[in-house]
């Protein structure tokens, strides 16, 4: 197959029910009509991801994010950078197409991010029943679908089980480390900025009884000071902070096996990696 057979595979089987016009799920670079002889999926094309991937012998890249540090992929103010012009020339030689898989994987149903990281949790047996479709406005605090009974715990307990499980080096907590919660709903990367809502998040916690609140991105005035006002008031509210990266790489890992059927070549992932260092 060829890179956009590949492409038009994968959307096809995204199954949206209308063409996205304004999408960031394009060719970022590379030719589409070049034969794709073995694929890498990650969370992101970092330098590290592209030489394994060229290590490796695959010549196509699929990320969920973007490559050239904006959201749109915009290049035409990296024209003078070196790290452009030198991450640039890294693709350039070592001959590789990264296409980016982003809204559609979200648009999807059941989303593929959060289908991904509820097969690396093992939650699937305690997600709550998704919100029947109306014809009612979306309202996604009243909507909102992605949370768990699971097993009573404290929130450090549920803390080791997510280092464990998703790799993470440190977590960061709002509230009481020792309190008891069960109901944890999750808000996957920048998911937990609102969606364009920056109150949503914190609605969300109070319509689902939610004790406590995994997420990605957060911004410190929102959904941090709600839980943190709510904890000094007594209330059963925590929030852990996980990460972009560690609460969305899952989807790409578990992309991979499906994919390898679909494409016809060797498919990989690579972990992209929590970007930061922890003293």
């Amino acid at each position: 197959m060829t890179v956009q057979q590949v492409i038009d595979a994968i959307i096809k089987r995204a199954d949206i029910p209308f063409k996205l016009e304004r999408t960031c799920d394009v060719l970022i670079c590379g030719n589409p009509t070049m034969e794709v002889k073995g694929i890498v999926t990650s969370f992101m094309a970092t330098v590290d991801v592209i030489r394994q991937a060229h290590k490796l012998g695959a010549n196509m890249i699929i990320t969920h994010e973007p490559t050239w540090f904006c959201g749109a992929d915009d290049t035409d103010w990296l024209t003078d950078d070196p790290v452009y012009t030198e991450k640039k020339r890294l693709i350039e030689d070592t001959g590789i197409a990264i296409w980016r898989y982003h809204d559609h994987m979200h648009m999807r149903k059941p989303d593929e991010i959060y289908e991904g990281l509820d097969k690396e949790l093992d939650w699937g047996q305690y997600a709550r029943p998704g919100v029947e479709k109306t014809d009612k406005p979306i309202d996604f605090a009243a909507d909102f679908g992605h949370y768990y009974d699971i097993p009573e715990t404290t929130v450090r307990g549920l803390a080791e089980e997510l280092k464990a499980k998703l790799g993470l080096v440190k977590t960061r907590i709002v509230g009481s480390p020792d309190m008891a919660c069960s109901r944890v709903g999750i808000l996957a990367g920048g998911g937990s900025l609102g969606l364009g809502d920056e109150k949503m998040p914190a609605r969300a916690m109070g319509i689902h009884g939610i004790h406590v609140m995994v997420c990605g991105d957060v911004y410190e005035w929102t959904l941090p000071a709600y839980v943190n006002d709510a904890a000094q008031l007594g209330h059963r509210r925590a929030l852990i902070i996980a990460g972009h990266e560690r609460s969305e790489e899952w989807g790409m890992k578990h992309m991979a096996g499906w994919l390898r059927e679909l494409a016809q070549a060797p498919v990989t992932f690579v972990d992209a990696k929590d970007p930061y260092i922890y003293l």
